[in-house]
């Protein structure tokens, strides 16, 4: 357990969803003895129902990477990978999972994760990711699938967009699974793998859209990224995630019915005094503070778009058992880094006006281009559509060398109390406005 997680005050739900991340490694490491095949893949656009009808262990290096910032061993690894010769420059997700497998591939929890049959990349919006999967096929030397999504330029998923993917499922994917693990695809297993994934996302969709509420029962950026674990990795179609998530709404219903804000590492949060939306991925090295800068302030985020990298189903996506490739197909071009800034930006913008927030904050990822690349320009578009100034933070995903605590700090708590100016003064200005109309004749 790493400092960060003894910290912080835990619901019966987050306890779950570690219990579920620590049962999945150490399956991980029994996979070889087991003779399950191994399938190394991403979470934006994964095809876990499609690995599952196959019954292979999937591995994600992003979340790799994530667990081990915050368990502060990332620090050791990125330095490994540039001493071997990948510039600072070089997505610390990636040096993190290099230099941890230069380091033995040991995982974030001690277990060792098994090296690969193949490799499964699923193409959406993140070009260093073709790159990252080339290193590693360098590597291992063993089978690769490449399922290229399109990007979704004008915001519009097209018949011939997916009718595209489909065809990569069936005459590339679906033949190196049934080649790597020696069985066919059962269609029937799989409609019921996304039957299940369907019931899990109703109940995630229906936590986040909570936050509408006053005070909001949750925070959807930082409680939000336990929210997302199973349903991001590879839980999503199974049994386990179907309780865990039923678990969570339980929980979010009660906090609902009692006015109860969300639970924060020192507790339940009392004064909701800021309702912020958030744009970009969370720094994983301190987790903790960065999460302490803003309950600190009363501050709540109501909305976040890193929730949605690996499922839009706040935004309605929903898999479907009767269209199960054409469902993957679909949610691989959802996904929020494959969008364009336009849509990103009207996302933002609408998730201003439906949670009615005061504010939104952009956290800009120095080694993160999919995300960081056209943020100030989001910026100002979503300034222009809402009326409302932005907040502008800068660190990194794993690289504890970009998180400047104070430098954060000052900047959040500047901008808040900007807010609360600008709310004091509209209060003002609404007062005088009322007092003028009483005073006519």
């Amino acid at each position: 357990m790493s400092k960060q997680d003894a910290a912080i005050k835990k619901e019966a739900s987050m306890e779950a969803q570690k219990g579920l991340l620590a049962g999945y490694f150490a399956r991980l490491g029994r996979a070889r003895d087991e003779g399950r095949p191994v399938v190394y893949t991403f979470v934006p656009g994964n095809l876990v129902e499609l690995l599952s009808a196959f019954d292979v262990a999937p591995v994600y290096p992003e979340v790799n990477a994530l667990q081990s910032a915050m368990r502060q061993r990332s620090g050791g690894f990125i330095r490994e990978a540039e001493r071997a010769g990948h510039s600072e420059d070089v997505c610390s997700y990636v040096k993190c999972d290099l230099g941890m497998l230069m380091k033995g591939n040991v995982g974030p929890t001690g277990d060792a994760i098994p090296p690969p049959d193949l490799l499964l990349l699923s193409f959406t919006g993140c070009f260093t990711f073709m790159q990252w999967f080339e290193l590693l096929r360098e590597q291992y030397r063993c089978e690769v699938a490449m399922l290229h999504v399109p990007y979704v330029g004008d915001g519009v998923v097209t018949d011939a967009m997916r009718s595209y993917v489909v065809e990569q499922l069936q005459r590339e994917v679906i033949p190196k699974l049934e080649q790597v693990t020696g069985r066919r695809l059962d269609l029937d297993r799989l409609r019921e793998l996304l039957a299940c994934s369907r019931r899990a996302e109703d109940d995630l969709a229906w936590v986040f859209r909570s936050a509408r509420h006053r005070p909001s029962p949750i925070d959807a950026y930082f409680g939000g990224v336990y929210y997302i674990g199973p349903i991001f990795t590879s839980f999503r179609g199974s049994e386990d995630a179907c309780r865990y998530y039923a678990t969570l709404r339980g929980e979010v219903e009660e906090r609902l019915a009692a006015g109860q804000g969300p639970i924060t590492p020192d507790g339940p949060l009392g004064d909701e005094r800021f309702r912020l939306v958030i744009e970009g991925p969370p720094n994983w090295t301190s987790f903790r503070d960065f999460w302490k800068v803003f309950h600190d302030e009363g501050a709540v985020a109501v909305a976040s778009t890193y929730t949605q990298v690996g499922g839009t189903y706040e935004r309605g996506f929903r898999h479907d058992p009767a269209r199960p490739l054409e469902s993957l197909a679909d949610y691989c071009l959802s996904c929020y880094t494959n969008l364009p800034l336009p849509q990103r930006s009207q996302i933002l913008a609408d998730m201003v006006r439906e949670y009615e927030a005061d504010g939104f904050v952009i956290h800009s990822v120095k080694s993160c281009n999919s995300f960081s690349a056209g943020q100030l320009h989001m910026l100002r578009e979503v300034e222009r559509l809402t009326g409302i100034p932005g907040g502008f933070i800068e660190s990194d995903l794993v690289d504890a060398r970009y998180y400047g605590h104070a430098n954060i700090k000052n900047r959040i708590e500047s901008y808040l109390q900007m807010l609360a100016a600008r709310r004091a003064g509209a209060a003002s200005a609404a007062a005088a406005a009322a007092a003028a109309a009483e005073v006519r004749p």
